[in-house]
């Protein structure tokens, strides 16, 4: 059964109290999921319904999306960032590299949002079987594991974030889409305590014609 947290008024829960922090905290926000500065790409957004979807449900489905394909040369995203109301609070754009040696991945990032804020973010995804990696980052707890099918990879790890009176840990499941040969659509969602309390949306372009800044 999946609880929806629709309103506040009731006797504080730690459910409740986490949404009044995580709403206050939208200008420390941060993704990628696929990914950023711990929290700036996250907003609040309550989420209404749980869903047992697995990437094996995509292993039909085309174009393949091939980590070490897609990720790999010049990359921009651009998202938008909810509140706990479904307000988009911030939108911001990213310059991404993606670079590969020996069947291990980084991901460079650069973000700007619409203040004028810039964070950065660097993923290292290294293989852990077939068409699964682990992913680490700085502000990412332990490892994140990343595994894709057809058309589709879901990450899922835990964020630290960092809020005035301390670190929290959430839950972060990213799903990525590959809908043509250089677009995908990217979902993330935020939970603690088994509770929904925020999402991100945002597309990532790889742009094959610009030549990419990786080590030799």
């Amino acid at each position: 059964m999946c609880l929806a947290l629709t309103n506040t008024r009731h006797r504080p829960t730690p459910a409740s109290r986490l949404v009044q922090r995580l709403s206050a905290m939208h200008r420390h926000s941060g993704h990628l999921g696929v990914f950023s500065r711990g929290s700036a790409l996250f907003g609040m957004l309550l989420l209404t319904a749980c869903g047992s979807t697995s990437v094996d449900d995509y292993q039909a489905r085309e174009p393949a999306f091939a980590p070490e394909d897609f990720f790999n040369g010049a990359l921009t995203a651009h998202g938008v960032v909810k509140d706990f109301s479904g307000t988009a609070i911030r939108h911001f754009s990213a310059d991404i590299v993606g670079c590969w040696s020996d069947g291990v991945g980084t991901l460079d990032e650069d973000f700007v949002f619409d203040d004028g804020e810039q964070q950065k973010r660097f993923w290292t995804l290294t293989p852990n079987g077939d068409q699964t990696y682990i992913g680490t980052a700085g502000d990412v707890v332990g490892e994140g594991l990343a595994r894709w099918q057809g058309n589709a990879m879901f990450l899922d790890y835990t964020l630290r974030i960092e809020l005035e009176d301390g670190p929290i840990e959430v839950k972060i499941d990213d799903r990525m889409y590959r809908v043509s040969d250089n677009v995908v659509i990217n979902e993330s969602k935020m939970r603690k305590f088994g509770f929904g309390v925020g999402e991100i949306l945002l597309t990532i372009i790889r742009h094959p014609e610009q030549v990419a800044d990786c080590p030799s």
